[in-house]
């Protein structure tokens, strides 16, 4: 009765046209492509707007190290 909904098939030619539609489709077309790919860059960069990599990430170790040099006495 209903048949299956090609969803690769559909995800592929999304990301086909959204990576490289501007490249290939006539301009009048093409200009949607573009569109669509600054948009989602936009989205990707805006959802990680104060993302930063942390200083000093082996501070815990390094503080756990010298513990067990000096004996494990605490601070």
């Amino acid at each position: 009765m209903f048949k299956k909904i090609p969803f690769g098939f559909l995800l592929l030619l999304g990301l086909v046209y959204v990576g490289f539609g501007d490249q290939f489709l006539p301009p009048s077309i093409g200009q949607y492509s573009v569109q669509a790919r600054r948009s989602l860059d936009g989205m990707m960069i805006g959802m990680f707007p104060e993302w930063r990599p942390k200083t000093n990430p082996y501070s815990r170790t390094e503080d756990a190290l010298q513990k067990t040099e000096q004996g494990g006495k605490s601070k």
